[in-house]
């Protein structure tokens, strides 16, 4: 399967035009500040603490350029969600690692509009069929705080299954929390 073609998301929520998912670009840096900015409080209780910076042009210019090396060097692979043309969550597989372990890390996340509807469960369905076909990815893993009940259905419904707990794994809004880990296993 090939990386770098949008894929249709075959699903068209309430009012929502049509979604597709397709690798990031350094030209995404606006839409991705814009994305962030309205969704900054939504997603506060899941991710870092943010400077101000970060929710910028420049911000995210400067986090883009990091991803595009990652993925130059083969250990991350990162992805927008669109609807239309405008930003509306990313998919990202992390900590890619080769040789006898083929594995990866998922992180996702879905505009507060769009939550409950789908998107970032078909979203990661499509990460998952490229990670599988075009990337030759044994294992797909997640982590996950424990209160985050609609994420972890997420992640139940594509497949995974819980493997543990992770005592103090992220500094997530500003504290170390601890996460669910989940994996799936790819055909």
């Amino acid at each position: 399967m090939h990386l770098s073609r949008i894929l249709d998301l075959n699903l068209q929520p309430a009012g929502a035009v049509r979604l597709a998912i397709r690798p990031l670009a350094l030209a995404d840096a606006a839409l991705l500040a814009d994305a962030y900015t309205r969704n900054a409080s939504h997603l506060a209780p899941w991710e870092p603490l943010r400077e101000d910076l970060f929710f910028t042009v420049q911000g995210q210019r400067t986090s883009i350029l990091g991803k595009l090396a990652q993925f130059e060097s083969g250990t991350e692979v990162p992805w927008v969600i669109l609807a239309g043309e405008r930003v509306v969550g990313t998919v990202t597989l992390t900590g890619i690692v080769r040789g006898s372990f083929q594995n990866a890390h998922v992180g996702y996340w879905v505009d507060r509009t769009l939550t409950g509807q789908g998107v970032a469960g078909a979203a990661l369905k499509a990460v998952l069929e490229m990670a599988g076909e075009g990337l030759g990815l044994h294992r797909v893993q997640a982590a996950v705080l424990g209160n985050n009940g609609p994420s972890r259905a997420v992640l139940k419904r594509a497949g995974f299954e819980e493997i543990g707990l992770a005592r103090s794994y992220l500094k997530i809004a500003g504290r170390w929390q601890d996460h669910i880990l989940y994996q799936r296993i790819l055909p």
